[in-house]
């Protein structure tokens, strides 16, 4: 079989600048935005509890509509902790550092993925700005 090396060399070159052309941008973001990387993420995996009428804000109280909800925690104190993202509960619960049986989210829901968890820790650790 003949390789065809101008070939080969052609797609090693490409392929890497498709794949980083194609990506989602903020999945490679070194700046998350609350509105575009960080808030999708709490619409589709969060919202169904944590919004007045859901499992999540009967129990804690804890409302995610909003970058202020978000803020302000729930009944037993604040959930984001900005500049830092390992003592942020937010975090602890979605890793589920704190008990497995309280990961977040809960009732069989789709898990936040590393690369989600990855953004919301950045986005943390950088002061958790409502950007």
């Amino acid at each position: 079989m003949k390789v065809d090396f101008g070939r080969l060399l052609a797609a090693v070159t490409w392929v890497p600048l498709l794949i980083a052309m194609t990506w989602p941008s903020n999945a490679l973001a070194e700046h998350p935005s609350f509105k575009k990387d960080i808030f999708p993420v709490i619409e589709v995996k969060c919202l169904d509890c944590h919004r007045p009428g859901g499992k999540g804000f009967e129990k804690s109280g804890f409302d995610m509509r909003t970058y202020e909800g978000l803020m302000k925690g729930t009944k037993f104190g604040p959930m984001v902790v900005p500049g830092n993202a390992y003592l942020s509960n937010l975090m602890v619960l979605i890793e589920g550092r704190a008990n497995r049986a309280l990961k977040m989210p809960h009732d069989r829901r789709e898990e936040v993925t590393k690369r989600e968890r990855h953004l919301f820790r950045v986005w943390i650790n950088r002061g958790a700005k409502d950007n």
